[in-house]
């Protein structure tokens, strides 16, 4: 097993155990440029899963995600690498904080490490959902 896939495996174990409270893990992983991307793509109801260009601001990303929703679940089932590319695949659940709607989705996030520091980040769930449990 590379570092890299322990470091991801850790650190998703950690994120689902502290039910999202825990970030550090995440912010340690990225290099100071990145490619960071969600789905959702920055839509007004979820304005924080916006492109990121700097491991830095992957923070935004997490308090405005953390912030707006309440984990339920994050659970990595499986962990595939093909060089310096990782794909994670699970499911997930969250509960809207302001309308209290739940949301399960499969999700899966596609990374990409060079010289031991994640570089690349996308994540594929349902935006769909995440979109109608902003609506009251």
């Amino acid at each position: 097993m590379t570092p890299e896939l322990r470091k991801l495996k850790a650190a998703y174990r950690l994120w689902d155990r502290s039910k999202g409270a825990e970030k550090s893990m995440w912010l340690d992983l990225f290099a100071d440029e990145v490619d960071f991307r969600s789905l959702a793509d920055g839509k007004k109801e979820v304005a924080f899963a916006m492109k990121r260009t700097r491991g830095a601001d992957v923070k935004l990303f997490l308090d405005g995600l953390t912030a707006a929703f309440e984990m339920i679940h994050y659970t990595a089932t499986d962990f595939i690498q093909d060089g310096n590319r990782i794909v994670v695949y699970g499911t997930t659940a969250w509960r809207n904080r302001a309308t209290g709607k739940r949301i399960e989705t499969p999700i899966m996030t596609l990374w990409r490490f060079k010289r031991g520091k994640a570089v690349g980040f996308h994540e594929f769930l349902d935006t769909v959902a995440v979109l109608e449990s902003t609506k009251p």
